[in-house]
Parts: structure tokens; sequence; C-alpha cells
């Protein structure tokens, strides 16, 4: 059996860099069109597993009701609204190219707090003509289960936290929450930082949750404990995640309260970590000088802001790609055996851990 191509293995075959790969894969960054054309060619041509696996032209058209009427439409919930330094944004554009190619409409519906408490549908959308709902950021599991009961094939593009809920009854799309967490721990561990503490709330959503426990797995797996003084995790009304006035002012709160800061700080996102860093700034600490920090998305300001933040980068493109996928075919299989699919992440060391 042939071994897993990788972005490595395409950037060597080109003469190119890493990143430049990776760029014309993501759609993401400058780069030359003949540059991006051939790099794309050569993707297709080794068979790299995010192009390989799927053919979108070969995936049917929509199907007639018997009323005669075509359900043609994609119905996508947002539990908020996306800026551009969230990672489905980007996602969302290919998202909706490619259903656009299999002639389904995509229409968005933003899913306010009233509605999820009353577990009612968006007065915007349309059952009769929807064949599927995908959904970003709908962390409430009551609201998710209701709409699972709809019969109209669901996608959930992240989730609620599993905890110990009956499983949902939809399909789930994740980016890897593991693989580049433990990669990081060991990269940490090697340069003698032993004190990895985690900021997030994990119960947020199901992304939070694993990279959390992929945290603490980590340091079990090298025989490291983990430290609970220095794990910001508990539910705090969001406000590791929403507020930015209540985040700091926590912060800065807990790391007084600290007899010692670890080693590093791990957080659950870039936008905690963008909050933990301003914090520490608050109490006179450096980073990386006093505490290393590492966000996850690789949002645009982990990029510019000083200094530039170690984070995980998601692959957009591939989740969009992914997301058609499962949605698609299980509108097309509605007896299918409910899926999880995750797709790869890749660890982007800046200045926030002194590279």
């Amino acid at each position: 059996m042939a071994s897993k191509v990788t972005i490595q293995d395409i950037a060597d075959a080109l003469g190119v860099s890493r990143n430049t790969v990776s760029k014309a894969i993501n759609n993401t960054g400058v780069l030359a069109d003949a540059t991006r054309d051939k790099v794309l060619k050569k993707v297709q041509e080794m068979g790299y597993k995010q192009f390989s696996y799927m053919n979108i032209s070969e995936l049917p058209k929509p199907t007639s009701v018997p009323d005669g009427k075509e359900k043609s439409e994609i119905a996508l919930f947002l539990g908020d609204f996306l800026g551009n330094s969230h990672f489905a944004s980007t996602m969302l554009d290919k998202f909706q190219r490619e259903l656009a190619q299999l002639g389904y409409s995509l229409t968005m519906h933003r899913v306010i707090g009233e509605e999820i408490a009353g577990q009612k549908l968006p007065i915007s959308f349309n059952p009769e003509r929807t064949a599927g709902i995908a959904c970003i950021e709908i962390f409430d599991h009551g609201y998710c289960r209701m709409l699972s009961g709809l019969g109209i094939p669901l996608l959930l593009i992240d989730s609620p936290a599993n905890g110990f809920d009956r499983p949902l009854e939809a399909d789930r799309l994740y980016m890897d929450n593991r693989t580049e967490i433990y990669r990081f721990v060991k990269e940490m561990i090697r340069r003698g930082k032993k004190e990895i503490g985690f900021v997030g709330e994990y119960m947020h959503c199901q992304s939070f949750y694993e990279r959390y426990m992929n945290y603490r797995g980590a340091m079990y797996t090298a025989g490291i404990p983990c430290r609970e003084e220095y794990c910001l995790v508990e539910s705090k009304r969001d406000a590791l995640y929403y507020n930015p006035g209540e985040i700091q002012a926590y912060l800065v709160e807990e790391f007084r309260k600290m007899k010692k800061l670890p080693d590093v700080f791990l957080c659950a996102n870039d936008a905690v970590a963008l909050d933990v860093m301003q914090a520490l700034k608050l109490l006179d600490y450096s980073v990386p000088g006093d505490v290393y920090l590492c966000g996850f998305d690789d949002s645009p300001e982990s990029r510019i802001v000083t200094p530039s933040l170690t984070t995980v980068h998601i692959h957009s493109q591939a989740m969009g790609i992914s997301a058609v996928q499962l949605l698609i075919t299980r509108i097309n299989e509605p007896s299918l055996n409910y899926r999880t699919m995750y797709v790869e992440t890749d660890l982007i060391l800046r200045e926030s851990t002194g590279d």
C-alpha cells in the first residue's frame, strides 16, 4: 500500500517551499497564478488526499420530490456572525462554490439566542425547499437534537461538547485537534519547557474539549504531570470566549493567584491566546521572555500581532470540500451510518515560542 502523500512530498517534487504548496492548496496568501497552477497540477498528479478522495463533479445533482418541487437549497445555520478571522469564513467560500457546481444554492440563517432557547427554527428557513442543513458554531445540544429530528440530512461543522449526552444523529466535521497538540507538547518538552498550562473553556464546544483532552493526553504520554493551577478551563459564562473586557480582567485575576507562571500556555484558540497575551502584558510579563504562548486556528491576527503567535493552521479549503462530501452523500444515501471526519492541521511555530 502506497504511503500517504504529504505537502512536503509535493514541495520536494517541485523544488518549492512547503509554505508555497500550502498557499496554493488553501488559496491563501500571495502567489503567482502560474505557481499556483503548477502546484495544483502536481497535487492532482500525486494524489494528495485533499483532492483525490472525491470528484465533486461526479456527485449527483439534486433530486425531485414527489410533488414536483426540487429540494435544491442547502441551509446554513450560524450561531454567530463569522468575521474574516474565523476559519469558517474561508471554508464557506469553497463550500458554496462546490455546492453551486452541483446545482445547489446556499441559504444562510443566523440562529439567535431566543430561537436556541425555545428550540425554534429561523423564520427565514423553508424546510420544503431544503435538501440538507449545515451548522457552524451551533453549540447547544438540545437545539442540535431538535434539528436532527427534522428528517433533513444534518451536518455539524464542530458541535456541542459530547460529554455524557446521547450521540446526535448527524454527520460531524472537525479539524484534527490531536496530532499537532501532541507535536507541540512534545516540542516544548524537548526544549525543556515542562510546565505547560491550558487556557480555554473546555466544554464550550467539541473542538475545545478535544484540544484540552489531547493536551492532557500528550502530557500523560510524556510522563509530565498536568498542574491544575495552570489550567483555566472552567465555564465563566463564556468569559474566555466572548467579552474581551471580562476575559482580560478574569485572566489578570487568575494569573495573580499563581505563585509562578508555567513555562507555556496552550490556548483553545487564537482569540483566547491573544487575550492571554494582553493580560500578561498588563502584568508586565513578557511573551516569549517569561512564558511561551500557543493558539489554534492561524487567524490573520496571529500573524500580525507582536510577537507573532505560534498556532495550529486549519486547512479551510479542505474543510469546505469535506463538508460537501459528507452532506451530499448523506442526501443521496440517507441510510448511511453517521460519520465523523477530521481534516489535517499544521503546527506553525512563530515568535511567541521564541521561533
